[in-house]
């Protein structure tokens, strides 16, 4: 790879400043001063210094964000503000995007990577990865609804969801419940309940597949992954 793609993608500054950097001699591989911004490396086994200190190349980061409603699930729109908008400067250099979607409206734990093998796994419908939310619903709901989800209900355009597993944390003329669903359909959480009559009102992402929403997240706060975290989601078979 170039060492001023390696340099750039960790941070250190756009291509203009890396070759800045380059050209002052700030820059050592293997201890021999390198000014040519094409010069090839191996990230993973030279040793590379700047200013004396050596860095570490890695390829991938993982972050797990506690998205905020009003933010869209992508990597760019002319219109709204994107979770990718919410990341540092450094962390936006590794190009994530998001795996996944939540709602305009709809909070909670978001993945953002760039691993693409990763998302693949965890967005593969042959996966069968579930997806836990809290929701508190406009209406009673009850155990009648908890056999429906059981089931499977039909969606608004006649698609049959797969079974949904659905408890009720309290009910009432509003209702708190829990739902973890394996599939991802458009609005999908909001299309099941208007299936049996209800409105969502509120809708929180908890988890997807082993990895749990951290709760001292503030609404658009992000940390990266643990290395355990990471590993749990690579290894993780429904």
């Amino acid at each position: 790879m170039r060492i001023d793609k390696v340099l750039s993608n960790l941070g250190y500054g756009s291509r203009k400043d890396v070759k800045k950097l380059l050209k002052d001699g700030a820059v050592k591989v293997n201890n021999e001063t390198v000014k040519d911004a094409k010069h090839h490396v191996d990230p993973e086994n030279d040793s590379i210094t700047l200013n004396g200190e050596e860095i570490h190349y890695r390829e991938f980061i993982y972050l797990m964000m506690n998205k905020p409603p009003g933010v869209i699930s992508a990597t760019e729109d002319n219109r709204d503000e994107t979770v990718i908008d919410l990341l540092e400067i450094e962390d936006q250099v590794f190009e994530p995007f998001p795996v996944g979607r939540l709602d305009k409206d709809t909070e909670g734990l978001l993945l953002i990577t760039n691993d693409g093998q990763l998302s693949h796994k965890l967005l593969s419908p042959k996966k069968h990865v579930p997806k836990t939310y809290f929701s508190v619903i406009e209406g009673e709901v009850t155990e009648k609804d908890i056999e429906a989800f059981k089931k499977g209900v039909t969606l608004d355009d006649g698609y049959e969801t797969k079974p949904g597993d659905l408890v009720i944390i309290k009910s009432g003329l509003t209702s708190d419940i829990e739902l973890t669903i394996t599939e991802g359909k458009f609005h999908q959480v909001k299309r099941m309940f208007e299936a049996v009559g209800k409105r969502v009102i509120y809708l929180k992402r908890l988890s997807m597949g082993p990895l749990k929403l951290d709760e001292t997240l503030e609404l658009g706060e992000y940390r990266e992954l643990t290395d355990e975290e990471v590993e749990m989601l690579q290894t993780y078979e429904v």
